[in-house]
């Protein structure tokens, strides 16, 4: 039985060394491509800020919430 133990941690510490090493790899080769954010760019330049009255949508959506808490289960 212990036997079968130590076999199973031996199997499993080489799957976990294949693993990391897998992980150490794929990180090295996103390591070297250098990440341009000029699309980023392009995608946020038409978008705009929240408005001054964001809140009183949050609280009509919280209020909405409470109410239909309490029709289902009063």
């Amino acid at each position: 039985m212990a036997l079968m133990m130590t076999s199973n941690q031996e199997k499993n510490s080489r799957l976990n060394q294949r693993i990391s090493a897998d992980l150490r790899q794929k990180v090295q080769l996103s390591d070297q491509s250098d990440p341009n954010f000029v699309e980023d760019a392009n995608y946020l330049k038409d978008t705009k800020k929240t408005g001054k009255f964001t809140w009183v949508w949050v609280v009509l959506i919280v209020l909405a919430l409470i109410s239909l808490v309490c029709i289902l289960f009063i």
